[in-house]
């Protein structure tokens, strides 16, 4: 966005609760494993997050996310979550298999360390996917 959506006062609001945000999102990440929550929610709070910092600052933005990183972090979501499906392959496993990975002795353990990469995959994807398809919508150039 090139024009400033908010005043002073809005900015300072956005800069005392976006840590809070994205501390929220690392929470849902790695807690999804026990609760709902997860990957996809993840990603959608850093997003949201990052949007809204952009949405306040416009173009006098101070940090962010541009749209060539958020099209690598997009594909890298992708490559970790696809990667680590083809690595159980290469162990014998089947494919997302989590429980062949050579990540210890215990499996339940390795089936969590397992679905945390997977998560960590999936929120990459949909962050970098969101922050996107914003810079798209407002036309945004680099």
């Amino acid at each position: 966005m090139q024009k400033r959506f908010g005043s002073s006062i809005l900015d300072t609001a956005i800069r005392l609760l976006v840590p809070f945000y994205l501390l929220y999102a690392v929470y849902v990440l790695v807690h999804g494993h026990y609760s709902p929550g997860g990957g996809f929610q993840a990603g959608v709070v850093l997003a949201a997050s990052i949007i809204l910092v952009n949405m306040v600052q416009g173009e006098e933005i101070t940090w962010g996310i541009k749209k060539q990183t958020a099209v690598i972090l997009a594909s890298l979501g992708t490559f970790i979550y696809a990667g680590i499906g083809f690595i159980a392959l290469f162990f014998g496993g089947d494919f997302l298999n989590y429980g062949v990975l050579p990540l210890g002795d215990i499996e339940p353990e390795v089936r969590a360390l397992g679905t945390l990469g997977i998560e960590t995959g999936v929120t990459l994807g949909v962050m970098g996917t969101f922050i996107v398809i914003f810079n798209l919508l407002t036309g945004r150039e680099e």
